[in-house]
């Protein structure tokens, strides 16, 4: 059956998926005819999640992978699974139960009955991602779909597993080991949620903001003279103060300082470190006294050089506390509201001021405390705030600065606040603004297992591409903090731990064995929190493969071979898998790692929603077919590029799709059929040539794919069979078959169907669905591309030099002669007469072997020698020879001249003026990067029109 005229993706792309997966090609071990393993595990895309742009590319690339090394005959797994994605799964079962006003909110049915909810809506909806991955083509082991809370108490039949088991005894180990424990630390706390978050789950956005400027009264008003100099030292002010003055972006957060700190290089402060201040907060009997200490942290160059220390409260706050054993004053509570427990604020303050003289405390004393004063607690922190500032204000104790009136005649004081664009970290998920705070939590003493992550990578026996990643990877691991595992939610692998009525701790697989450790008289409280996502995603190469069960599929796959994951979780993932893995099972979980960056769209800019250029994948596939945004995708992989995804780009290949099938559709109506991959043995110098062709682009492929160079791949094979097969072969070999020689004939049917079945291979990791359907549709196969055999011929072995000497020489003329009609303007369908001088005996033989191909690609008429080349003659140079086009009675000369000369000073003002602007320090400075970066790319496209047509006027010049 001939093939159709038009490759019909939307409704072929399904069929061939559903073929691939009724016949288990993608099965481990599938088509394995060597006993290496290569797997790849999927980074696990959200339960909750969506086929992204970022999933789109990421998978493509570990899709190439993957069905290369199965083409190759590797027993290869790629693990496909979901993350149970704790705190955003949470969120969107509440929303959904929130719709219906007759369902209980999460509080009111309780733990156990909202999990149930949540497992009901993974078996409805948590699928959604995995079903979109398949129409980008992943070619994952299904069968093997793993998800990080399989097994988990409550778990459906369908969730059975053990990845759950996996995690706690993973837990329990290292609790044992004492590699977890329990802490009070700074972490981001989200008031909505309720709940610590990690950095990632952190968006710092700028706002516009103040800064107030304050000042906090010495003890007992003492003064003390305050001296500003200039950079020479050169007295310029001197005040008596009883002030010291600082600036901040948060007044709710001065109730819970614990000191000023100023550099103890900063001269103008040196008389009254170890002196105390008042909070300029509440009535003056009833301000907390604070010390004024010194510490490297500040900086005398910026404001006033004095900073507010509130180590519950910032996260560089917290350090200097914590190296100068400053208390510790939490604020809060948990839904971001001034605290309104404890004593007394008048009792408080006393033992505060004298914690900060001195007196021991210990971590429970200063948890206990409410600082808070009577007037704000219970307050919104941002209804505090205000209150605050209005307080401080009507005390007089604000900066003030002098406000000039336009007619001059007096000026007023008023308060010195800054209008300012501040940056303010937002809950990713729930859009609050986060709070610094110190709670309790559980941490992975990450500093006793970081050592052989760090020696892993450092040694060579993981390798991180690109290399420049290894010192942001290497600057997070040489220092790392403690790593906060827990998380206040419901929804997530609960802490095995137990807590009995004197608030001891039992870590143990189940409460069987806690209530053993405890003691049978002992009533025993679980720990309510859950583990944070990334502690389970982190033993998600041994989880998946049966750990701790002494499995086939842990000997076989495990280490893995490579991960492929975006830059920005690193640390947040790869690093901790690598610590994981080797902490727990003593073994490196990959051997290399690829890193991408973000994709971006066509100018380079960030996609988001506000900005409105965000590209859904799956309406890319609607429209132009899996393939095209494959192969956009590898094309635009370069290692530590910008991705930047062009719509043009991806149409562009799309063509490029239609190309490959018409050529196929040629090679079939000329005969040209699969000739189960038998090497011919052409005589025809053309068919020698591309077979060499082929050789080389096998070669490039291999190599990319090798070294991870995707788009070098990518562009290798889209010069071979655009260029080479589609533009050239197929061109050149009509004159072949149109040939009365039988054998030549059938020579060139037989080399064709081989090329085209080396295309259709080559292309198949990067194209999969329209190189499977070319592959079944042209001839009776054995098996299914997906599983044919990767070529191993050698390139020494195919390339003929003398063809491919003879071939490149004859393009090479026909592109020159294609060139210069083109500058030329001469009409395309136009047949011109060529004309040459002496050539070489070489050259000769070789225009003569080959001169109808060249006469009929070239549009010429006729050739003939000449002695010289008459006026109005256009010179093409070849090899040994030297051809003219006489041109002067096809086009106007003179009137081509002024075209090109009027084309060119338009050029060259553009030109001009666009390295104007990137010769501008304001323009690359301020215009937005994406602007710039186009006007650099605009600036080379002209650079090249223009020496296009200065090229074309030379040749003007010679007739």
């Amino acid at each position: 059956m001939a093939l159709e005229k038009t490759f019909d993706a939307k409704s072929a792309e399904k069929r061939i998926y559903e073929n691939w997966e009724k016949e288990n090609c993608f099965r481990a071990g599938a088509n394995a005819s060597r006993k290496e393993a290569y797997s790849i595990m999927i980074p696990p895309p959200n339960v909750t999640g969506v086929l992204h742009i970022g999933h789109a590319f990421n998978n493509t690339l570990q899709d190439i992978l993957i069905r290369w090394k199965r083409m190759q005959g590797y027993n290869t797994l790629w693990q496909p699974g979901t993350d149970h994605a704790g705190i955003a799964t949470q969120m969107v079962v509440e929303r959904e139960l929130a719709k219906n006003p007759e369902n209980q909110t999460r509080q009111e049915m309780g733990r156990n009955e909202f999990l149930k909810n949540v497992w009901k809506w993974k078996k409805q909806s948590g699928d959604t991602i995995i079903n979109q991955l398949k129409r980008l083509g992943a070619s994952c082991d299904w069968e093997r779909t793993a998800f990080t809370m399989s097994g988990a108490p409550g778990s459906p039949a369908e969730d059975s597993g053990n990845f759950h088991d996996a995690v706690i005894k993973v837990f329990v180990e290292m609790y044992n080991k004492g590699l977890i424990y329990r802490g009070k630390r700074l972490v981001n706390w989200d008031p909505h949620f309720e709940t610590a978050i990690s950095d990632l789950e952190v968006e710092n956005i700028e706002v516009a903001g103040k800064m107030w400027h304050f000042k906090y009264p010495l003890q007992n008003n003492e003064t003390y003279l305050h001296i500003e100099r200039d950079v020479d030292s050169n007295i310029v002010k001197e005040e008596v103060r009883d002030y010291i003055s600082i600036a901040t972006t948060r007044p709710e957060t001065m109730l819970g300082d614990g000191a000023i700190a100023v550099n103890p290089k900063d001269e103008r402060y040196a008389s009254i470190i170890g002196k105390y201040c008042e909070i300029p907060v509440g009535s003056k009997e009833h301000r907390r006294l604070i010390p004024i200490i010194a510490d490297e942290y500040p900086d005398p160059d910026f404001g006033s050089g004095a900073v507010k220390i509130t180590g519950a409260h910032d996260f560089n706050d917290y350090q200097v506390a914590r190296r100068n054993n400053i208390p510790l004053y939490r604020l809060m509570d948990t839904k971001g509201r001034m605290r309104s427990d404890g004593a007394p604020y008048k009792e408080a303050a006393s033992l505060a001021v004298n914690f900060s003289r001195g007196g021991e405390f210990s971590e429970a004393e200063i948890d206990s405390l409410n600082i808070v004063p009577e007037e704000f607690r219970g307050l919104d922190r941002f209804e505090a705030r205000k209150l605050i500032v209005d307080h401080i204000t009507d005390q007089g104790l604000a900066v003030y600065t002098d406000k000039g009136q336009p007619n001059g005649e007096h000026s007023e004081k008023i308060p010195f606040v800054e209008e300012k664009p501040v940056m303010q970290p937002f809950g990713d998920r729930s859009k609050v603004v986060i709070e610094p705070m110190l709670t309790d939590q559980w941490f992975v003493d990450t500093a006793k297992i970081v050592g052989p992550a760090l020696d892993a990578v450092k040694s060579g026996k993981v390798e991180i591409i690109p290399n420049s990643d290894k010192k942001t990877y290497y600057h997070w691991l040489e220092n790392i903090e403690p790593w906060c595992i827990s998380r206040q939610l419901w929804w997530g692998h609960q802490i095995p731990v137990w807590f009995d009525q004197d608030g001891n701790q039992y870590c143990a697989i189940n409460k069987e064995d806690a209530q053993r450790l405890a003691g049978s008289g002992a009533k025993l409280t679980r720990d309510p929190d859950v583990l944070d996502t990334w502690f389970s995603s982190g033993l998600w190469p041994i989880g998946t493969l049966g750990w701790p069960e002494e499995t086939q599929q842990m000997e076989d796959y495990f280490p893995t071979s490579t991960l492929i994951t975006a830059h920005d979780i690193l640390f947040f993932w790869v690093a901790r898998m690598m610590m994981m893995q080797l902490a727990v099972v003593n073994e490196i979980p990959f051997s290399s790692v690829y890193l991408h960056g973000l994709v971006r769209d066509a100018k380079g800019r960030k996609m988001s929603k506000s900005t409105g250029n965000v590209i859904d994948p799956l309406d890319i596939i609607e429209e132009y077919g899996a393939d095209s945004l494959r192969f956009t995708n590898a094309a635009m992989a370069s290692i530590g590029g910008v991705l930047k995804l062009d719509m043009q780009r991806i149409q562009g290949y799309r063509n490029f799709g239609t190309k490959l099938w018409n050529a196929a559709r040629y090679a079939e109506m000329n005969g040209a059929k699969p000739n189960n991959g038998n090497l011919p043995s052409p005589v025809e110098n053309l068919n020698k040539w591309i077979m060499g062709e082929t050789a080389k682009v096998l070669s490039e492929v291999q190599i990319s794919f090798e070294n991870f160079r995707f788009n070098d791949a990518a562009n290798a094979l889209y010069a071979f069979v655009w260029g080479k097969v589609c533009d050239w072969y197929v061109e050149l070999s009509k004159p072949l078959f149109s040939s009365s020689n039988t054998k030549v004939i059938a020579e060139t049917q037989e080399t064709m169907g081989w090329v085209i079945d080396q295309c259709l291979i080559l292309l198949h990791p990067i194209m999969p669905f329209i190189t499977e359907e070319l592959w079944s549709s042209l001839g009776k196969r054995s098996n299914l591309l997906v599983h044919e055999n990767w070529p191993n011929y050698n390139a020494l072995d195919l390339v003929d030099p003398e063809a491919d000497q003879e071939m490149n020489w004859v393009i090479s003329l026909i592109e020159n002669i294609r060139s210069a009609r083109q500058q030329m303007h001469v009409p395309a369908g136009l047949k011109t007469p060529l004309i040459y001088q002496e050539m070489t005996t070489e050259a000769e033989k070789t225009f003569e072997r080959n001169s109808i191909m060249i006469m009929k690609l070239a549009r010429i008429s006729h050739a003939e020698k000449s002695s010289r080349f008459p006026k109005g003659t256009v010179s093409v140079s070849a090899s040994g020879a030297i051809f003219g086009l006489p041109l002067a009675n096809v086009i106007d000369i003179d009137a081509e001249k002024n075209r090109l000369v009027k084309t060119n000073e338009k050029l060259i003002k553009e030109i001009s003026s666009m390295e104007g602007r990137l010769n501008n320090p304001k323009f690359v400075k301020s215009a937005p990067p994406e602007v710039v970066n186009e006007t650099r790319e605009n600036l080379e496209k002209r650079k090249e029109e223009e020496a296009q047509i200065t090229n074309a006027l030379k040749r003007l010049e010679e007739i």
